[in-house]
């Protein structure tokens, strides 16, 4: 349960430094860095201490949480959503004056 929390946690860690990160390169060198936070405690194996560092884990992702998360352009919020969308078919107009 606890290493599928820890995946967990460590994909949103990389995520929100996307959000600080203004080119791919620094991201790069913090996500490494991140990395090596996670690999060091790999090796806890007790369920009191895993659940001490989940939750500080958790406490530094809400601390570090962007006021401005990126989001993709095509994704819901995102600067493009919707944008362009084809023109819903309509029914054939002639259809029904055929009778008249």
């Amino acid at each position: 349960m606890s290493a599928n929390v820890a995946t967990s946690l460590y994909r949103r860690s990389l995520k929100l430094s996307l959000d600080w990160a203004v080119h791919r390169s620094i991201w790069r060198g913090q996500a490494v860095y991140i990395r090596s936070l996670f690999d060091a405690n790999k090796h806890v194996r007790d369920p009191r201490q895993q659940k001490v560092l989940l939750r500080e884990t958790e406490k530094l992702l809400e601390t570090w949480k962007h006021p401005d998360p990126y989001k993709a352009p095509t994704a819901p919020g995102g600067n493009k959503y919707e944008r362009n969308l084809p023109a819903p078919q309509l029914p054939y107009a002639g259809a029904h004056s055929e009778g008249h």
